[in-house]
């Protein structure tokens, strides 16, 4: 028979528990904000061909905010064609832990999110290393930079995080990332 005492489990076992793999990416945040980020995930995004600013809380207590991820879909959407499309939450998660990585409070500067195909044909034609089967046109990824972080920085923390394809390109002065298989470029 087993005497040993059975102690509370830590809070690092708990938040592991409660998070799965977003535990990883709070692991560095301090403690309160790191037990916040159970309840809520909030994001801070900057459009830079639109000028707008979207500050956004889009998952508490456990689900998606609807009239978030509504404002995230205008954010996001095709500024070329004014065309909204549903982004993948799961995108949203793969930013926010890619902030908290980063350990920036500056806004993500987002400079596309989803594509209409006449967008993604245009930028084919024009030879800016748009994919046929880019999954912008899907609502799976983003090209992005923060300001206060160098692209070097930003590709090795969102490649760190393991969730999806990160696309560096340092002549265009943007990071790619998406909720697709992993893999790099």
């Amino acid at each position: 028979m087993d005497v040993t005492p059975r102690l509370a489990p830590s809070r690092r076992r708990l938040l592991g528990l409660a998070a799965g793999p977003i535990a990883l990416a709070i692991a560095g945040l301090p403690t309160r904000e790191a037990e916040a980020a159970l309840t809520e995930r909030s994001l801070v995004m900057h459009h830079i061909n639109t000028g707008e600013t979207l500050k956004t809380v889009y998952w508490a207590d456990g689900t998606y905010r609807r009239d978030s991820l509504v404002a995230v879909n205008r954010l996001f959407r095709d500024w070329r064609q004014n065309e909204v499309h549903t982004i993948d939450p799961k995108l949203l998660d793969l930013l926010w832990a890619l902030r908290n990585r980063l350990q920036t409070r500056a806004p993500l500067q987002v400079l596309c999110g989803y594509r209409t195909p006449e967008t993604n044909e245009m930028l084919r034609r024009m030879h800016r290393g748009a994919a046929r089967n880019s999954l912008h046109l899907v609502g799976m990824a983003v090209d992005l930079r923060v300001a206060d972080r160098s692209l070097p920085q930003l590709r090795s923390a969102a490649m760190s995080l393991q969730g999806g394809g990160v696309g560096y390109y340092p002549r265009s002065d943007f990071v790619h990332v998406d909720t697709g298989p992993i893999r790099y470029w």
